[in-house]
């Protein structure tokens, strides 16, 4: 099925996706992270301590937290001086799920890594886009910390996928995701097995085959992203 988009990608494309490393020289890890126009800065710092719910000798911790710059969209965010908002705290803890159902949390050893994802421009998948920034950035940490043994066991990576004018697509942008039938975010480890699926329809329903149309997007999409970002880290 050849279906070409607003801005000229085939439904199965993702728009361009861009990795610079080392973004941030204080962090432990940084990363930039760019995927279309939308650009998430990722970035690593460590703790030798656990949070106070973690027994020592269980190993360590991954955390995130997520934030929209003010800057990042047309109109300006006001900053979460209080608190995170809903919608953040939901972003960041999906973030942390992610990175954690990759990690070799006992190889840690008795620290915390929390990855702070900050949206610095953003035109849709903020939340795909960084969780695929963070898992870049965390490994690049991890084997700056020089344990053992690594202890991500494999790259996770996320993307977007929607019904759009009745077709289904890849990685969505802002004006494709405000106007989506359904809509749906990824989060797949590198072997192809799925995190997370968050999928909603707007206003209408969705087939079984529509379903499972969108999952093999997803899949073959992280799949590319899984490889861009190998490359970017020299694997």
């Amino acid at each position: 099925m050849a279906v070409t988009r607003h801005d000229g990608r085939m439904h199965d494309r993702h728009r361009p996706l861009t990795f610079e490393l080392d973004f941030q020289r204080a962090a432990l890890a940084s990363v930039l992270v760019s995927l279309g126009a939308t650009r998430v800065l990722c970035a690593v710092s460590v703790e030798e301590r656990l949070p106070p719910w973690i027994r020592p000798g269980r190993g360590g911790w991954v955390t995130a937290e997520y934030a929209m710059l003010p800057g990042a969209g047309a109109e300006r965010v006001r900053r979460e001086r209080e608190g995170a908002s809903g919608r953040s705290q939901e972003i960041q803890r999906l973030i942390g799920r992610s990175l954690r159902a990759v990690t070799r949390l006992e190889a840690l050893g008795e620290r915390t890594l929390t990855v702070d994802c900050d949206v610095i421009d953003a035109d849709g998948g903020t939340r795909t886009a960084a969780i695929t920034g963070a898992a870049v950035a965390l490994w690049r940490a991890c084997e700056r910390l020089r344990l053992p043994e690594q202890p991500m066991r494999r790259l996770v990576s996320a993307v977007s996928v929607g019904i759009v004018a009745g077709h289904p697509v890849l990685d969505l942008d802002y004006k494709e995701d405000s106007g989506a039938d359904v809509d749906m975010n990824l989060v797949i480890e590198e072997r192809g097995r799925f995190v997370e699926v968050q999928g909603t329809a707007e206003g209408g329903t969705f087939s079984r085959e529509e379903l499972d149309r969108l999952l093999a997007l997803g899949v073959e999409g992280c799949a590319a992203f899984t490889a861009l970002q190998r490359q970017a880290l020299g694997l």
